[in-house]
């Protein structure tokens, strides 16, 4: 799920139609990769970011299985939500390496890239182990 505007529930205005094609492509490798689900809100978060985020994740259809990233570009604020159920793969330094990686396009200006380069390190970190079953 992308969305800009939880009123409206679509990308907000700062993306033109390649960009939410190429972020939905982004989202939809990652959920195959990692067997999580990814949701992305960019736009105004309501009061404190943190807390706004933590709201957001809480409504979606299985949070303890998903990852949401906030951004608020203009209070230039980034958050990271994981459920339950991902914290048993995908561990805090690699959410922040996740986290530096956005940061560093994002200040390029490159927001776009920044939320596919994120969303992919989460994924790959997120991928539950392979194990190997002896008989």
């Amino acid at each position: 799920m992308v969305a800009g505007d939880r009123s409206h529930g679509r990308l907000n205005a700062r993306f033109s139609g390649n960009d939410r094609v190429a972020l939905d492509e982004t989202i939809r490798r990652a959920e195959r990769v990692s067997r999580v689900e990814f949701s992305v809100f960019v736009g105004h978060a309501e009061g404190d970011a943190r807390a706004f985020a933590r709201s957001l994740h809480a409504s979606l259809a299985a949070p303890a299985r998903s990852i949401l990233i906030l951004v608020d570009p203009e209070a230039r604020a980034l958050e990271v939500i994981t459920g339950g159920e991902v914290r048993r793969t995908l561990r805090d330094p690699e959410v922040e390496l996740a986290v530096v990686q956005m940061q560093s396009l994002f200040a390029e200006g490159d927001l776009v890239g920044g939320l596919r380069r994120g969303i992919q390190m989460l994924a790959e970190h997120a991928r539950a182990p392979q194990t190997l079953h002896a008989q």
